[in-house]
């Protein structure tokens, strides 16, 4: 039977990512993909929803689609981030529901976690305490998937799940400094000041650590998670808790990928946010030990290069 795959988001960082994975040869005969972004539907409204499923009629689907932003924005529009993505998400998974798609595979993120906890972090813990204040809509509004995943499973069986990949990265990405995620603003930042000949400033102190996946990667594992993994709970996508690199050796990778030669600041009287989220990929280690992950280094040259080179078009 052929299988119908309708990404929502379909043009982010993510979702380009999945489609140029498939287009190199991982997707399968047997699959169309078909890639939507909110010019095709306003999934915050459940009629324009209900009518791209109706048009579609998927059979699977990843659904990516979210209101996004990094720090500094999430703070000041905490409601906005709530109330989007709640209507976003409900509408998504009820047209799943109501058409009879199979398999919904959803994205969270591990800012959802509590902020009060032990680390590393597992896919158990998602709900025992608040998440970070700075965030709370935003980080509220993607707990609510597990709960609705897990209702419909309840209620319905269906099988809707979803993955929380850590801090991801590559082509694609929104670059805005102001505010997109550390990475690619940094890689705009090193980019402006090589340009100007001015010092690289980056906002904090350097010190907080982070877990980064490669968009490519997250690709390749969000086609295993929708062809073979059978669990509603979420599972956890990152490279290993050995593998965190701080900011700092962030920035020193982006200035060596750039062959940037100036000085690096730290501002810091710039908030730093979470000093660590560390995750445990453990269960996905069990489900797949061989997986072989990007080099950090390798992932972040690829990432300049597409940036330099696709600077004239890229989001930023």
């Amino acid at each position: 039977v052929p299988k119908r795959i309708l990404v929502t988001g379909g043009t982010g960082l993510v979702g380009r990512a999945i489609e140029k994975v498939v287009a190199d040869g991982e997707g399968r005969p047997d699959e169309e993909w078909i890639f939507v972004s909110s010019r095709d539907a306003d999934l915050t409204n459940a009629a324009e929803t209900k009518a791209l499923f109706e048009q579609h009629k998927p059979t699977h689907v990843i659904h990516l689609a979210a209101m996004v932003g990094g720090l500094f924005k999430n703070i000041r529009y905490n409601l906005d981030f709530w109330r989007r993505n709640i209507h976003i998400n409900d509408n998504v998974l009820h047209s799943a529901y109501e058409t009879g798609v199979q398999k919904v595979v959803s994205c969270l993120s591990t800012c959802i976690f509590p902020d009060k906890t032990t680390y590393p972090i597992d896919e158990t813990m998602i709900h025992n305490g608040p998440p970070h204040s700075s965030n709370f809509g935003y980080s509220y509004a993607k707990r609510m998937i597990d709960i609705q995943n897990r209702g419909y499973f309840e209620q319905h069986g269906c099988r809707f799940t979803a993955v929380i990949p850590t801090n991801v990265f590559g082509p694609h990405d929104n670059f805005n400094i102001e505010d997109g995620h550390v990475l690619p603003g940094l890689i705009h930042k090193v980019y402006l000041a090589k340009q100007t000949g001015s010092a690289l400033t980056v906002w904090g102190t350097g010190k907080p650590r982070r877990q980064f996946i490669y968009s490519l990667d997250l690709a390749r594992l969000f086609l295993w998670v929708l062809r073979e993994y059978d669990e509603v709970e979420p599972i956890i996508l990152s490279v290993g808790e050995e593998d965190e690199v701080s900011i700092r050796e962030a920035a020193e990778a982006i200035m060596e990928a750039m062959d940037f030669r100036g000085e690096l600041v730290f501002d810091t009287t710039k908030a730093d946010g979470q000093f660590k989220k560390t995750a445990s990929n453990a269960k996905l280690r069990r489900y797949l030990p061989s997986f072989q992950f990007t080099p950090f280094r390798q992932a972040v040259k690829e990432t300049c290069t597409w940036f330099s080179t696709n600077y004239a078009n890229a989001r930023k």
